[in-house]
């Protein structure tokens, strides 16, 4: 085992070729990043889990309920024996041939089933209530965090690496590092959205960047990069936020400004400050070393995620232009349909009801305002 331990923290793995671990330990002067401090991030993320179970349930929820946001779910599809057979045992997503034999079989036409198959989807799908109160807690999290690291980052100052250890860093750092442990686990009780396993890699790689820049004493460096991506988090949970209580002019006003901070700090600031920073200053003043590389491929690989979502945003915000409104985030956990699919074509027996409190489509709580961006 100590064999195994030795050859895991290689100083020529880990460090510069002129630093060895010795030059790093704790003195009566200095503090510097030790790899058992991370260790606490376990029983925080399991802590932070709980604060936003309590948080949903005290704080979100009364302020969704005090802006008239309901606990209906999504529309619930008719029973029907022989469909609900076919969804849970064959496919919930039915091709053609399948929907005639169902259509002959049922009489239905086949526009209905389709629709009773988008109903029975969407009926497990989340409450806009529920929903309501996951954005509150990252809004709240996320908004905290920035400010905290906005704060520190005035007080250091400068990037500099192999630097000593403060308590503020410090807490910065495993406190992130904890947040993202939790989204790690919840993330799969959590709603469930196109982008899954986007956001499990972006989570995954958020933990490595985060445990190497401490481990290697780049923490500076990391307290950027983390400040710089909660920048924009904030604002994107609040325009959700004002989605679901359907502040129509205030959601497309919040889309705006997240995209324009996104765009800024992710393709701007972050390709031309700090990766310009950590590949090319730190070559250098350092050098190249096997963990040198592994931080900055971790942090293209970032960046590669940054561009994939600039995308996404671009889509929307052109798609926002051409309709007058901001509409549906390619990242969304509803099904949506159009108005013509949701419509009973005339002459057609009602086997399916697509309206629910005036709102058209096969979901009960589609919001039909201006910004629709149900994330």
């Amino acid at each position: 085992m100590a064999g195994i331990l030795a050859w895991f923290w290689n100083e020529r793995f880990w460090l510069p070729h002129n630093v060895t671990w010795a030059d790093l330990k704790n003195t009566e002067e200095a503090t510097f990043p030790q790899a058992e401090d991370l260790y606490l991030a376990f029983p925080l993320a399991f802590c932070i889990f709980m604060v936003r179970l309590i948080f949903e349930r005290f704080i979100a929820k009364p302020c969704a309920i005090a802006l008239n946001i309901q606990a209906n779910g999504p529309q619930i599809a008719p029973p029907n024996a022989i469909l609900e057979k076919v969804f849970t045992a064959i496919t919930k997503h039915p091709d053609e041939k399948r929907l005639e034999g169902l259509s002959k079989q049922l009489d239905w036409d086949v526009r209905s089933i389709q629709r009773w198959f988008r109903q029975r989807r969407n009926q497990e799908k989340p409450s806009t209530l529920t929903r309501f109160c996951e954005s509150m807690w990252r809004f709240s999290f996320y908004l905290y965090v920035f400010t905290y690291g906005v704060r520190f980052l005035k007080k250091v100052g400068s990037l500099k690496i192999f630097y000593p250890l403060t308590t503020d860093l410090h807490y910065y750092y495993i406190l992130e590092l904890s947040f993202y442990w939790s989204l790690m686990f919840s993330q799969f009780t959590d709603i469930k959205r196109k982008d899954f396993g986007i956001m499990f890699l972006h989570h995954l790689v958020s933990i490595f960047l985060i445990t190497f820049s401490y481990v290697n004493n780049m923490a500076r460096v990391g307290t950027l990069v983390l400040c710089l991506h909660d920048s924009a988090d904030a604002l994107l949970e609040a325009a959700k936020m004002a989605n679901y209580a359907k502040f129509q002019k205030m959601c497309d006003l919040l889309f705006l400004m997240f995209a324009m901070v996104f765009i800024t700090t992710r393709l701007g600031i972050f390709p031309l400050w700090v990766l310009n920073t950590t590949l090319f200053e730190s070559w250098e003043i350092v050098g190249p070393y096997p963990s040198w590389w592994v931080f900055n491929l971790l942090l293209l690989l970032v960046q590669g995620l940054n561009c994939f979502w600039s995308y996404l945003i671009v889509k929307i915000a052109c798609k926002a232009v051409s309709r007058g409104k901001v509409s549906k985030d390619d990242r969304s956990d509803i099904e949506s349909s159009s108005d013509d699919e949701d419509s009973e074509p005339p002459g057609k027996n009602p086997h399916t009801a697509t309206t629910t409190n005036g709102t058209s489509g096969t979901n009960g709580y589609l919001l039909t305002g201006s910004c629709s961006m149900d994330d």
